[in-house]
């Protein structure tokens, strides 16, 4: 970003140290010569890093996507895909699911509920042409502000070995292999490394595929939108962010919405509401102080936004964690659910 000016890193850096990365689920996969290893669509948006060999993936009836090492490809949520390997290898030629290439031996890809450390999918006898760490994820900043809602293509980008992608996802799977103790932390904010990687490669390389992230392309628009993460208990007003992001109240409304996909105002009731879960779920604070702390004047004002946004009450919701043991990043778990046997 050595292009950019001061002011637009700061609010980037600010945006990527408040972006929430939760992996929902992680898979090794390999695929032999003359096999095909079938997913079918999710709601949630999948990540495939190719660790060694080659083959070729398909994402819903798109073209063939070359597999190479270190090769990073995103599939949007709702889009089923597919890696293959024609008989002989991937450098035989044309992909297997093109006219006239020999039939393949199928594998349905089949999750288990709920998961249990890491599931391996193999399809194929001996050795593998292609290995991959699949993962399906969540990478936003309110209960909904999804950084890759807006994407309608498969992101395709390929690292070098030192950009330390692989490193990073081969610790992700250790950890998920010994399960140890903090091994959610350690997986989300390994994760999370890969996000700032692929973040700064939209924002410095011309001709990155990477998705059209406008709320951190747009400067005046990223301005406000990290004003609201960084301090969501503020007396924000679309006026008053508007005034921060330079421009006039219909402009901003407008390219906001544009950019994070919500008019701010909602925008911003998310980003407190998540941020009031986490604030519950240290039950450091009683619930006036966290209403406070998030923007609200009144724990009755509160505590409505709160019903509105979790179906629950925030005592009741802090009392579900205390029961459970569970983190805000657990209770949210359950808003998306994946295919599975």
């Amino acid at each position: 970003m050595s292009n950019r000016p001061e002011s637009q890193k700061s609010e980037v850096d600010n945006l990527l140290t408040n972006l929430e990365v939760d992996v929902v689920r992680l898979t090794e996969c390999q695929v032999s010569s003359g096999w095909r290893l079938i997913f079918p669509a999710a709601p949630l948006p999948a990540l495939h890093y190719t660790l060694m060999g080659k083959g070729h993936m398909i994402v819903g009836n798109g073209p063939a996507i070359p597999l190479v090492p270190h090769m990073l490809v995103i599939v949007p949520a709702g889009r089923p895909f597919r890696f293959e390997v024609p008989p002989g290898g991937a450098s035989e030629g044309a992909p297997p699911s093109w006219p006239g290439a020999a039939p393949l031996k199928v594998v349905e890809a089949r999750l288990s509920e709920p998961p249990e450390g890491i599931q391996r999918f193999i399809a194929g006898e001996g050795e593998p042409e292609v290995t991959l760490v699949c993962g399906y994820f969540r990478a936003s900043y309110g209960l909904s502000i999804d950084l890759f809602a807006a994407m309608a293509a498969p992101v395709v980008e390929h690292f070098e070995a030192g950009d330390g992608l692989m490193r990073n996802l081969e610790a992700v799977l250790d950890e998920l292999a010994a399960g140890r103790v903090g091994m959610q932390a350690m997986t989300t904010a390994l994760l999370k490394q890969v996000f700032v990687t692929l973040v700064r490669r939209f924002l410095t390389e011309t001709g990155s595929s990477a998705p059209p992230l406008a709320v951190m392309g747009d400067q005046q628009v990223a301005r406000a939108f990290a004003e609201m993460v960084t301090r969501p208990g503020a007396a924000h007003s679309a006026l008053s962010l508007a005034q921060v992001a330079g421009l006039s109240r219909s402009a901003f409304m407008a390219r906001f919405t544009r950019a994070v996909g919500h008019p701010p105002m909602a925008a911003l009731r998310q980003i407190r509401m998540r941020h009031a879960a986490t604030l519950l779920a240290a039950r450091a604070s009683s619930i006036e102080q966290v209403a406070h702390a998030v923007g609200y004047a009144s724990r009755s004002s509160f505590m409505r936004a709160f019903r509105a946004a979790h179906g629950i009450d925030p005592s009741d919701y802090r009392a579900g964690l205390a029961s459970s043991d569970a983190g805000p990043r657990e209770a949210q778990a359950a808003a998306a659910t994946l295919p599975s046997e």
